[in-house]
């Protein structure tokens, strides 16, 4: 049973069956309409695309017009970043005087962790540093680079947290700084003009 203005409610029935031989009847599957449109909508932090499409079209219901729009999101809330997969970067905080980390060894044992999808390790140089030290009798002045570093980790929120992320990184014997959500906020989104339809 469809409402008489639902988007499935011309699709054709489909019969399917599963390996025992029961069958039953279905829509087939939408295929998502080419939509365009030239207004770009600036993601805000407690944007719903129920309320985007009231604002555009005074009719909330007209959200998937939306989606149809922006076809790189094929989950509706990923649209606006609120899917379960967060992609959060984790500063660094390492010893300018010590040693560089071993960082395949740390990435591997954070890449084991369940939940995790992708790690980058983003290594940025900031400031050249002169630093004299004193090789046999003789001062020397070095030019030493030094680096910003930081962890971007895109992982399911359902099994992991922000907390639970930073606990694991120090584990590792690193530093981590305030992490900072790398979303949707600030990016933009298609708003596609009305339809009749």
């Amino acid at each position: 049973m469809f409402f008489k203005n639902s988007r499935y409610k011309k699709l054709e029935d489909v019969v399917v069956g599963d390996s025992e031989g029961t069958q039953a009847v279905s829509k087939a599957l939408r295929h998502i309409p080419e939509v365009s449109g030239e207004f770009l909508h600036t993601v805000e932090e407690n944007d719903r695309l129920d309320h985007l499409a009231y604002k555009y079209y005074k009719q909330p219901k007209k959200w998937w017009r939306i989606c149809d729009a922006n076809p790189g999101f094929p989950f509706p809330p990923a649209l606006l970043g609120k899917d379960p997969i967060v992609t959060e970067q984790f500063p660094l905080i390492i010893n300018a005087e010590a040693d560089e980390p071993r960082w395949s060894e740390g990435l591997s044992d954070l890449n084991a962790v369940v939940g995790i999808e992708q790690i980058q390790l983003i290594k940025e140089e900031i400031a050249l540093v002169e630093r004299i030290e004193t090789i046999g009798s003789e001062a020397v002045t070095l030019i030493v680079p030094r680096y910003r570093y930081a962890l971007i980790v895109r992982y399911n929120s359902m099994n992991l947290d922000t907390a639970a992320l930073v606990a694991r990184i120090v584990t590792l014997g690193l530093a981590v700084g305030p992490p900072e959500q790398v979303g949707r906020v600030g990016k933009t989104i298609v708003i596609p003009p009305n339809a009749v339809k």
